[in-house]
């Protein structure tokens, strides 16, 4: 379908305006930032209002020359960039309406300023190019059903490859969601195997280029789950749902999967395997392939899969367990354990060593000193990609670390896009690379990039607890209360969760709100980071006594734990004292503090950014200065 011949200049929306002529779009007069692929993708969204505009036509007018993968990537980036600006949402849409596996609708009026004109755009009826289609199908369909005999014939026996050619024209399936498999071993001690391999097909199935596959944390949401399947295809937003059971028997597993269409509840295939255990790498890779070919996705090339070491890969899917469901201190240190015994059996197994290093780097700062353990974390990602360069998860663990730790953002950002090439779904890679552009590029940027995050994980606690510290440092503090909300309402235990909320509340005087928010947030069951925190929001609150006698509290656990000296400072500097606020923001540098790379953006530091010392701490991280 052709755009709509328009000789307008204006379109306006709402608030909006899209000027074609300057190639800018405004809100109430102001022009809002946007690049040209969401421009481009509104202005065909705003020429054909009230019609679906699809896949194919996005690509054909705003992607031409790239490639399937490069588009199905850049179309989702487009999109959240544009909501973004217009402050809209896939789930509830003001302006641009998600139209499941076909494309997208604009649902707005769309009208001429009153200085050009007062006629508004309304969207198109839906008329069919070809009346002639409608007159011969009218006189077919008398015909259709003494031809019914000769389908049965000509499908019964695949006459011409009859079956192949109708399901090539079934609705094509661009997203799916595993669910957790179901251990049948008659061993509650064995969950840990069924959700690891569960955890290895997903990303084994993230490596199909133009299937989205929703991440683990959502996925693993829906385990003993009483809802049907179709509910949870909408409430994911996918078109098939994978699920199966894991049955383990010593050194042998058997895996029975199928796949199910999700509106009508409609099983579309469905298998088992049995393989020895130390085949278990080439068994998911071979489940993986089959469920492409059902799709009709294409598996991007990987190399043989080696067989791996039994006990090495038990303890890999320990770890992978404990680090997966980690709340605490323990629970990481537990998963470090596990994947050195892997590694100690199985010296080459790039798997055990990227989970390694994921584990070691979610210490820093909550709950070590990061210089303790970001230098393991990189070399543990270093050795990863020396047995496996095409592991998505160490690029990005090693991407983290050079960002988060090691200031070094070129080497950071070509592993964070390495990680995303190799799997764009990788959730986690979206956010981290999100903190990268919020701290370095943009913060619209980083939004859109979060977003993606929240889209491919909508259940991840910590990619909305993300959300809420990405709005909170871009000062758009409802927003940030809204997501460390919906963060809250996945687990109230979130400490986290609770001080960013209140972090934004205070900055809203909303000091009642913010006080009670942080009131369940204290030791031994939060993490020192968390409390440390609540000291800068008891100070803004006018709770300043209490405030004074958490900090003196802080500095006794500091003989006993490590606290993040960044946060101490931020208390310092609520409490009025800015000396000591830059002692221990100097300390937080020579530790390298991950928080560090905060120091342009934090609201609490607005008190300092006058002094000269502030802006030579910025130089000596190598952050640009800002005014």
């Amino acid at each position: 379908m052709p755009a709509q011949e328009t000789s307008l200049q204006i379109l306006q929306f709402g608030v909006f305006e899209l000027d074609l002529h300057r190639g800018e779009l405004r809100k109430e007069g102001i022009k809002v930032k946007l690049q040209e692929q969401p421009l481009k993708v509104l202005q065909l969204l705003l020429e054909n209002p009230g019609q679906i505009i699809t896949h194919e036509q996005l690509r054909a007018h705003v992607w031409p020359a790239n490639t399937f993968v490069e588009f199905d990537q850049g179309l989702y980036s487009a999109m959240a960039r544009l909501r973004e600006a217009l402050g809209d949402a896939a789930d509830s849409p003001r302006f641009i309406q998600t139209v499941a596996r076909r494309g997208y609708k604009f649902i707005a009026p769309v009208t001429l300023p009153a200085s050009e004109s007062s006629s508004e755009i309304s969207p198109k009826t839906e008329v069919s190019r070809w009346p002639w289609v409608h007159r011969w199908i009218s006189s077919v369909f008398a015909g259709l059903l003494g031809g019914a005999l000769l389908l049965v014939v000509v499908f019964g026996f695949d006459v011409a490859g009859a079956r192949e050619w109708l399901r090539s024209r079934i609705s094509p399936i661009r997203s799916l969601a595993v669910l957790p498999l179901q251990n049948l071993s008659n061993d509650p001690q064995q969950d840990y195997f069924a959700d690891g391999i569960t955890d290895e097909l997903i990303t084994e199935l993230a490596q199909v280029g133009n299937l989205r596959v929703i991440s683990r944390t959502s996925a693993m949401s829906y385990k003993s789950t009483k809802k049907t399947l179709p509910q949870i295809a909408r409430e994911l937003n996918v078109d098939v749902v994978l699920e199966g059971s894991v049955v383990r028997s010593g050194d042998r597993v058997r895996i029975t999967a199928q796949l199910i269409q999700a509106p009508g509840d409609r099983h579309i295939w469905a298998r088992s395997y049995e393989r020895d255990l130390r085949n278990v790498l080439a068994l998911q890779g071979e489940i993986a392939r089959d469920i492409v070919g059902e799709v009709r996705a294409n598996l991007r090339p990987a190399p043989s899969a080696r067989q791996v070491n039994p006990e090495s890969y038990e303890a890999y899917l320990r770890g992978r367990h404990d680090l997966n469901n980690a709340t605490s201190e323990a629970d990481l240190e537990s998963s470090i354990s596990n994947f050195q015994v892997a590694i100690a059996k199985d010296p080459q197994s790039g798997l055990a060593y990227s989970g390694l290093a994921v584990a070691y780097a979610a210490l820093a700062d909550f709950y070590r000193a990061p210089k303790e353990v970001m230098p393991q974390a990189k070399e543990a990602a270093t050795r990863a990609l020396h047995l496996d360069e095409t592991l998505s998860e160490a690029h990005d663990a090693l991407g983290w670390v050079e960002f988060a730790y090691e200031w070094n953002w070129q080497l950071a950002e070509q592993h964070l896009k390495r990680a995303l090439e190799l799997n764009p779904y990788n959730a986690l890679a979206h956010d981290h690379y999100a903190y990268f552009l919020a701290s370095l590029r943009g913060r619209d940027e980083a939004f859109a990039e979060n977003q993606l995050a929240r889209e491919l994980d909508p259940f991840s606690l910590t990619i909305l607890a993300d959300s809420s510290f990405f709005f909170y440092m871009g000062r758009q503090y409802d927003r940030a209360i809204d997501q460390g909300q919906k963060a809250l309402q996945l687990d109230p235990r979130c400490y986290t969760c609770r001080t960013y909320v209140a972090l934004s509340e205070v900055q809203k005087g909303q000091f009642r709100k913010a006080t009670q928010e942080i009131e369940p947030v204290k030791f031994p069951e939060a993490a020192p980071i968390d409390v440390a925190t609540t000291v800068s929001i008891l100070a803004l609150a006018g709770e300043t006594t209490r405030a004074t006698s958490l900090e003196k509290s802080l500095q006794v656990q500091m003989t006993k734990r490590y606290v993040c000296s960044y946060e101490v400072a931020t208390g310092y500097t609520a409490l009025g004292k800015k000396d000591d606020a830059f002692k221990w923001l100097q300390k937080s540098y020579e530790a390298h503090s991950i928080c560090v790379i905060w120091l342009n953006s934090e609201p609490r530091f607005d008190p300092l950014r006058s002094d000269p010392r502030f802006a030579a701490l910025v130089r000596q991280v190598g952050l640009p200065v800002r005014n």
